[in-house]
């Protein structure tokens, strides 16, 4: 069924026509009770389709209007308006954010251009006044298609209106000029805009995406709004009530609630107003910031009012009564289900079931037709956030997640959504002073980009110093023969000579030892290619079942990542896959899956996990989703008493435990399985060196799923190679709202607010002090600033079960605060815990601060994550990049940027294991890892060439170099930013088809204008390098007007015997007069005459090869 005639049945009833005949008096007030669950947005949904006017609903809270939003938009299909809070936590003047002052300024701009908009909002955020219409409307910049408008006075006009001038725009309220190109971030707005002009007319405009930097939408006009909380335009500030024609009607779910919270807002204004009043800080007075109660009362008077609930402020015109009631708790229990969907039929109440996907609703038809009821219902695809009975519109409404039991979650309202904290091009981006390893001269020092003279002609080139301050000059299509030197940052690598031996010789022992430990990774991945593993049946009932049961909405990725690991089970080949997903993104159900369909099939399942709280954890989770299935789950770590290990381990060997969790407990001599079929390894990078060595013998024929939430690169490394099967769960469940994350001193006022404000949202607090001699003494400092918090202490001494009541009494929400050592760490899930201060946070890993911080954040509520440190300038290099980088990557999804920066860091060598660390300290990682993939190639067709047939090396050279007098750069003047070039430059060199050519022109062209000659020609010379490889030249000089084209030196390569060569022969012979064959110094080479040009010199290549 369509929702159209759902919401048309909805509409036609008695409420509407009384609320519409109502709302045609000007300031009427209308009170509607006992309206439950959605049922509010239903009515609401029905006078708004009939208006012609704004619509602003106050919700509670944040989390009800986020709610509302979306059943709003559900109903209507077109877009609701969010108006949060500007402030990322109340009252912290200071600290904006960024994503909701953009939001608040789109509905200003809505409302400031007379558009019927629909806005939803909550005290807080109509607690702060606005800049004024008058002072919104003069700042905004207004653009078409077709205005004249010179470039130069738009951005006079920016830079008046506060907007920064920066190479590249990224973030609102920046701009940057590109010859006749304008990018520029309005604050009202997900995207920024590119305006191209032609002289002094605006030719088109259109959106980029902020991380491709390529337009995404083309647009005839825009409004340029500048911040609208930036103090320099808050000359006059006023209520948002003040941009409302009288016309608007505004919707309260609770009048005296919202009032009362506006009141309290502004006396916590003026308490912290009063803090700072003395003080140098200039700050204005409360009044002329803030909404209270009173003045908001008044404004509202002026307007038509809707009231939900009984707590009224005004005296209502028109009061309806609802006959509408929530729905019973039916909790899979569908006998009860049947017998209400019935009892509605008897009464003449048509039965609605809303299905939040197609498979739901098939879900649904299929378990109604087992029933042995007749049973007249419609079921439509859609999302309401509650169903309810309505006995006078003869209407019951159900949601299948309520019917399941499932957590229903909105979809947050945000912009700025393809934002990332730091791109990887970001992380490997050169500098000048960056070591770089060139894989032909070592290690030297990068000295920028250089222009140098070559017979009248500029080129660029990259200019290199090395020992002694001998320089070396790299042609720019050679850019693939160097990499950025990533070793222990703050330990400068030693610096080669040029010419000396010392670099061929580390290199060659490097390859050495890489290709004995790549031998075994191969020989590992031959054996289970070509072992005979347990292939698993098809999913069963029961594994349906169980994936319609989990409580949250599979994410696209977690979708394609079952898919992927069920293919690899149901294959005879044993399974080695690594899911590799930001802390919280769902890793652990899928583990669920894995291990219940390995159960299925009477296997048995191992889960190794490195702490033993992780595997307390595990097991209540296992056990949870578990519990209606046919499963026995089982744990085993220090906390259980030997008669209790001994009785598990006696259970596992005779088969009757079917999933075992555990730490390296798991892989001890005395434990055996009946009938192990999937191993299940999680954060495997947490384990020593003897428990990895113990797993190689689960290696070769037992599935195995590992998990990782920081992605150390070797373990990515693997995956890479295909020694291991990848899969990535990049999108965070919905409503993941970034943590907020902040670097402190230690501040009693910090903590006392941070713990304070927890509380006050009924939460829990993390507080990670670890040191087991003192954290008592901080519990006690904790327990004095916050009178009321219930504090208990936990720590890795305590006894076994006593650690485990603790831990569970947290999870259930015994007590407030829990003070412990990193006990935390890995896997602890307290979806009530939102807060997180990490004491002395300079003395962890990167790695395992944004493992804590996983902590919190794991329920729809914004997390806070404050990290205690000394002032910066106390702190070593190491600590203080650590902080920084933490602060920096706080958004969802940052696990393999936050592994990369830790690689920066820490140094390769620390994270590959102490054998490798003095070769890529010696030569860095990048090169260690071309080295390493060379090393790998080598091998397969060494020693496994039956193994990789299909991969086999398609040419008889691995490169060509070009050399040429001809000008084949990238002007100042068409990209003038010396990084962008240089990653310019390095896109274009990893290029190796026609497609991604054709496609780089078109992006260029999009960010930077017209392409100019020298350009096309470093294109084309691209083109020109392929076609040479594949005629098998390894080096062409293209210099005064002739091309001469290097052979390979390797005088016994099969390429002399090939049907190539015998091309060039064949052409030689027909084109004597303008080409020859000459020898010298063992150097065989082809010259021909007469070529003055990449593109001639492409033409005569093809001419060879047709």
């Amino acid at each position: 069924m369509k929702n159209n005639s759902l919401l048309k049945s909805l509409t036609e009833n008695v409420y509407t026509k009384q609320i519409q005949e109502s709302l045609l008096k000007e300031s009427t007030k209308i009170q509607l009770k006992s309206f439950v669950g959605s049922s509010k947005s239903i009515v609401a949904t029905s006078i708004i389709k009939e208006s012609k006017s704004p619509q602003l609903f106050i919700l509670n809270d944040k989390e009800s209007a986020n709610y509302f939003i979306n059943d709003l938009e559900n109903l209507l299909n077109h877009e609701v308006y969010f108006y949060p809070a500007s402030y990322r936590r109340a009252y912290q003047i200071e600290e904006t954010d960024n994503s909701n002052i953009l939001l608040r300024a789109e509905v200003l701009n809505k409302l400031n251009n007379k558009r019927n908009s629909i806005i939803v909002s909550y005290p807080e955020a109509l607690s702060e006044k606005v800049v004024s219409r008058r002072v919104l409307k003069q700042k905004t910049i207004l653009l078409s298609v077709g205005d004249i408008h010179h470039p130069s006075l738009l951005e006079e006009q920016l830079i008046e209106n506060k907007f920064s001038e920066v190479d590249f725009v990224t973030d609102p309220g920046q701009f940057s000029v590109r010859g006749g190109i304008v990018d520029v971030f309005s604050y009202a707005d997900e995207h920024p805009f590119r305006i191209e002009f032609f002289d002094d007319e605006i030719e088109s405009i259109r959106t980029f995406n902020i991380n491709t930097q390529l337009s995404v939408e083309n647009k005839n006009k825009i409004s340029i709004i500048p911040n609208t909380e930036a103090k320099k335009i808050k000359e006059k500030q006023v209520s948002l009530l003040e941009y409302l024609p009288k016309s608007s009607t505004i919707w309260l779910e609770d009048s005296l609630f919202t009032l009362g919270k506006l009141e309290q807002y502004f006396e916590k204004a003026e308490t912290e107003f009063d803090k700072i009043k003395d003080s140098n800080i200039k700050q204005r007075s409360p009044i002329s910031l803030f909404t209270n109660g009173s003045q908001f009362s008044a404004e509202l008077d002026e307007f038509r009012v809707i009231e939900f609930g009984n707590n009224n402020i005004f005296n209502p015109d028109l009061e309806i009564l609802s006959e509408s009631k929530p729905l019973i708790k039916i909790n899979k229990k569908f006998d009860l289900f049947f017998k209400e969907l019935i009892l509605n039929q008897e009464n003449g109440i048509r039965n609605v079931l809303l299905c939040s996907s197609e498979e739901q609703e098939e879900r649904f038809k299929q378990i109604i037709e087992n029933s042995e009821n007749e049973i007249a219902y419609t079921s439509i695809v859609n999302s309401l956030h509650e169903g309810f009975i309505d006995e006078k519109n003869k209407i019951a409404i159900y949601t299948d997640h309520q019917i399941f039991n499932r957590h229903h979650r909105f979809r947050s309202k945000t912009k700025f959504t393809d934002k990332q904290a730091i791109t990887l091009k970001q992380l490997t981006n050169l500098q000048i002073g960056d070591f770089v390893t060139h894989i032909d001269h070592g290690i030297g020092e990068f000295a920028g980009l250089h222009k140098i003279d070559n017979n009248g002609k500029k080129q660029e080139n990259i200019k290199l110093l090395y020992k002694d301050g001998d320089i070396l000059y790299i042609s720019v299509h050679s850019l693939h023969k160097i990499s950025k030197f990533t070793g222990k940052e703050g330990h400068a690598p030693n610096i080669n000579q040029l010419g000396g031996t010392k670099w061929q010789t580390t290199k060659n022992k490097t390859k050495s030892r890489i290709k004995k430990i790549a031998f075994n990774l191969i020989q590992l991945y031959a054996k289970r290619k070509t072992s005979k593993g347990f292939a698993y049946s098809a999913d069963s009932y029961l594994q349906h079942e169980l994936e319609a049961s989990f409580m949250w909405e599979d994410t696209p990725d977690q979708t394609l990542a079952t898919k992927s690991i069920k293919e690899d089970m149901e294959n005879d080949q044993p399974m080695d896959r690594l899911i590799c997903g930001d802390v919280g993104f769902g890793k652990t159900e899928l583990a669920v899956r894995a291990a219940f369909k390995a159960v299925t099939d009477n296997k048995q399942v191992a889960i190794l996990v490195p702490t033993t709280i992780l595997a307390l954890q595990h097991f209540k989770t296992f056990q949870k989703r578990l519990k209606d299935f046919p499963c026995k789950v089982d744990y085993i770590n220090r906390f259980r008493t030997i008669k209790q290990q001994n009785k598990t381990l006696s259970e596992l060997k005779e088969g009757s435990v079917d999933i075992l969790i555990g730490t390296h407990r798991i892989v001890g001599k005395d434990v055996t399985f009946n009938d192990l079929g999937l191993l299940i390894i999680d954060e495997e990078q947490k384990f020593g060196v003897n428990v990895k060595d113990k797993l190689k013998k689960f290696k070769e024929d037992v599935d195995i799923l590992t998990l990782t939430a920081t992605p150390i690169p070797r373990t990515l490394q693997f995956s890479l190679l295909g020694a291991r099967d990848l899969s990535v769960i990049n999108t965070p469940p919905p409503n993941r709202i970034a943590i907020n994350t902040e670097i402190v001193g230690f501040n009693e006022e910090i903590i006392r607010d941070a713990v304070q404000y927890e509380i006050s949202r009924n939460g829990q607090v993390f507080f990670i002090h670890n040191r087991i001699d003192n954290i008592k003494e901080v519990a006690s400092i904790i327990q004095r600033l916050v009178p009321n918090a219930k504090i208990r202490v936990g720590h890795g001494r305590l006894e076994g079960n006593e650690l485990e009541k603790l831990m569970i009494d947290f999870i259930e929400g015994e007590f407030d605060v829990l003070v412990s050592t990193t006990i935390v760490e890995n896997g602890v899930d307290v979806p009530n815990a939102n807060t997180i201060i990490i004491n002395n946070a300079n003395h962890f890993g990167l790695s395992d601060l944004h493992q804590m911080r996983g902590r919190v954040g794991r329920s729809n509520k914004k997390a806070f994550c404050y990290l205690i440190s000394p002032p910066y300038h106390q702190l070593s290099d190491d600590s203080r990049k650590r902080m920084m980088a933490l602060e920096q990557f706080s958004n969802l999804g940052s696990g393999f940027s936050i592994a990369m920066r830790d690689l920066d860091i820490r140094g390769a060598g620390d994270l590959l294991g102490a054998d490798q660390s003095g070769f890529i300290n010696e030569i860095g990682f990048d090169m260690y890892q071309k080295i390493l993939n060379e090393a790998i190639e080598e091998l397969k067709q060494e020693k496994f060439n039956e193994l990789f047939e299909e991969n086999k090396e398609e040419y008889f050279i691995k490169d060509c170099q070009i050399d040429t007098d001809l000008e084949i750069l990238i002007p100042d003047t068409y990209i003038s930013n010396i990084e962008e070039r240089l990653n310019i430059y390095k896109e274009l060199n990893q290029m190796n088809n026609k497609e991604d050519l054709e496609l780089f022109k078109t992006n260029i062209t999009d960010r930077f204008g017209n392409i100019p000659t020298e350009v096309k020609d470093l294109i084309s010379s691209m083109e020109l390098k392929w076609i040479s490889k594949e005629i098998g030249f390894e080096r062409l000089l293209l210099k005064n007007n002739f091309l001469r084209a290097y052979f390979t030196t390797k005088t016994d390569s099969k390429y002399f015997d090939s049907y190539v060569f015998g091309k060039i022969l064949n052409y030689l012979k027909n084109n004597f007069e303008s080409c020859e064959m000459k020898e010298k110094n063992n150097k065989l080479s082809l010259i021909i005459n007469n070529i003055d040009s990449v593109s001639k010199a492409i033409s005569i290549c093809k001419n060879i090869l047709s």
